[in-house]
């Protein structure tokens, strides 16, 4: 973690990105969310025209009171959601029709790894059991545009922004834009640029923390 962001918490910081990831919504849209980070992103969302889609068959999915909180009704992540007013559910293989068809605006994603050309690894590490593939790879091929929400560095300190992923990799798509605590990037014909830095960061800090090229007009500020 940067010495930006040791000044405050791990939840602070997924607030951080997520608040930022939200901005990039404007309706009317369609608008997956994955595990991690982004699932934070509906609570920053307050256009009625933004319409949350999860895979296992729910769109029109909004947050939940504790005291609402049915078993039942959980978004891919197994996670408790709740439903909007004119909500509709439909099964798994209609759902992945709908990503796979072109039908998903945009898809906001964690990672484990990006490199610098925007192609992700999000669904397994060498060595280690895997849980499921998720629907990640579908999203990447059937979503209009899709947005990074990560954590800029690993628990040691290590970038997750590679040159090259280490990991199995998700797609070959790449991604439109990351967003991280500490700035965003948009990829474009697949290279790096830098077109904002995060609240109190300098530039020195991302080139720190950042493995991967990239490119900027920003100032050394």
């Amino acid at each position: 973690m940067s010495a930006n962001s040791r000044a405050i918490s791990k939840t602070e910081i997924q607030h951080l990105i997520a608040k930022r990831a939200a901005k990039e919504l404007s309706g009317p849209c369609t608008v997956n969310l994955g595990i991690g980070i982004p699932t934070l992103v509906a609570e920053y969302i307050h256009d009625d025209n933004v319409y949350l889609h999860t895979e296992n068959g729910l769109l029109g999915v909004t947050d939940v009171e504790e005291q609402d909180i049915d078993p039942n009704l959980v978004n891919a992540g197994k996670l408790p959601v709740g439903e909007a007013v004119g909500a509709s559910y439909f099964n798994s293989a209609d759902s992945f029709a709908m990503i796979r068809g072109g039908h998903i605006d945009v898809a906001i994603l964690g990672v484990l790894q990006v490199d610098q050309t925007g192609v992700i690894a999000n669904w397994a590490v060498p060595g280690k059991n895997i849980m499921g593939v998720g629907g990640a790879m579908d999203l990447l091929v059937g979503a209009k545009r899709v947005i990074l929400a990560m954590s800029h560095t690993n628990k040691d300190g290590s970038s997750k922004i590679l040159k090259e992923c280490t990991y199995p990799i998700t797609s070959t798509r790449s991604v439109d834009k990351i967003i991280t605590e500490l700035a965003v990037f948009e990829v474009v014909d697949k290279t790096l640029r830098l077109i904002e830095l995060m609240p109190g960061v300098r530039i020195e800090e991302v080139r720190a923390n950042t493995e991967a090229d990239f490119i900027t007009q920003l100032g050394d500020e």
